[in-house]
């Protein structure tokens, strides 16, 4: 079985979120750490342009968003299931809920913050250029509400979370830890690493309670790995067969080159020949000059599918 390589930053939200779930599987994986900002070259010869912090790489397949990856790892280990049955599809809509609307919000509450600006603020002029730079090509400038809204807009957030633990159980939907559980920590884990918004959590004790109980999973057994060495994996593994699905889009057939990129933020085109559509996975494959031949997924939803 191919080793998983996680390539992530340290700081960056979805990418706690995928540590989490490779703790919560206890996995043995490789990390390559890469750059928080732009430009990102050993990822993107892996992905073909894709920017977003987490990436997990399986041989020569190399899987975006934290969505499809935590399908990929309850595939590949079904043991401590992210998705509950009886509860799958409200673990996944409260999911869904979280990685957009509370991500956003607490993004938005974060980059206002005075503790924030105070520390972009002491960066270096040019690194604080080039990081304020890449935040606003990644987001695209969207129009945040003002601090004060965005605050109220993220206690609103929190309460209802308080009120879902109200009953007493340990995790949102019930007994065990779902993908519910983890997408709805990792923006509040982002919020937490400043003393005013992190006071904001503990004024809620189910919810502090809560997110203690998810973060003592820790991210399973890391070895470090260089971005070089990635791609030489990528470069010799043969491409895995998988099953290609159906056609369910007009005018498009297996063998194409299209086009896929999100449709919220970090609008980098990946193009290739598509090669896999099912219910909620897309999958294109490309010829990169360093890694070679490579089938990049991505989910279906919050994505967008187009002919090159």
């Amino acid at each position: 079985m191919s080793e998983i390589i996680l390539h992530h930053y340290p700081e960056s939200t979805f990418s706690e979120k995928a540590r989490l779930m490779l703790g919560l599987k206890k996995l043995a994986w490789k990390s390559v750490v890469t750059p928080m900002i732009m430009p990102k070259p050993d990822l993107t010869a892996l992905t073909g342009g894709y920017r977003r912090a987490p990436v997990m790489q399986i041989g020569s397949d190399v899987y975006c968003d934290t969505a499809l990856i935590a399908e990929v790892l309850d595939r590949r280990v079904p043991e401590h299931g992210l998705f509950p049955a009886g509860k799958r599809g409200l673990a996944e809509s409260l999911a869904q809920w979280a990685d957009a609307t509370l991500f956003m919000a607490a993004v938005g509450y974060f980059y206002q913050a005075p503790a924030a600006e105070n520390r972009i603020a002491q960066m270096p002029p040019d690194q604080a250029r080039a990081y304020s730079a890449d935040r606003a090509a990644l987001l695209r400038n969207p129009s945040f509400p003002s601090f004060e809204e965005s605050a109220a807009v993220v206690g609103l957030y929190l309460d209802r979370l308080e009120d879902l633990l109200a009953a007493g159980q340990p995790f949102l939907l019930g007994e065990s830890i779902t993908i519910a559980d983890l997408s709805c920590y990792h923006p509040l884990w982002f919020l937490c690493a400043m003393p005013s918004s992190a006071s904001m959590v503990g004024l809620r004790p189910g919810v502090a309670a809560w997110m203690r109980r998810v973060g003592q999973g820790g991210h399973g057994q890391m070895s470090p790995l260089t971005g070089e060495e990635a791609i030489a994996i990528a470069r010799s593994t043969p491409a895995a067969s998988m099953a290609p699905g159906a056609i369910d889009l007009a005018g498009m057939n297996f063998g194409d080159q299209v086009v896929v990129m999100p449709t919220d933020y970090g609008l980098d085109p990946v193009q290739g020949a598509l090669v896999a559509l099912h219910a909620n996975e897309v999958a294109v494959r490309r010829e990169d000059p360093r890694a070679g031949t490579v089938t990049v997924h991505f989910p279906r939803v919050g994505y967008q599918i187009r002919k090159a």
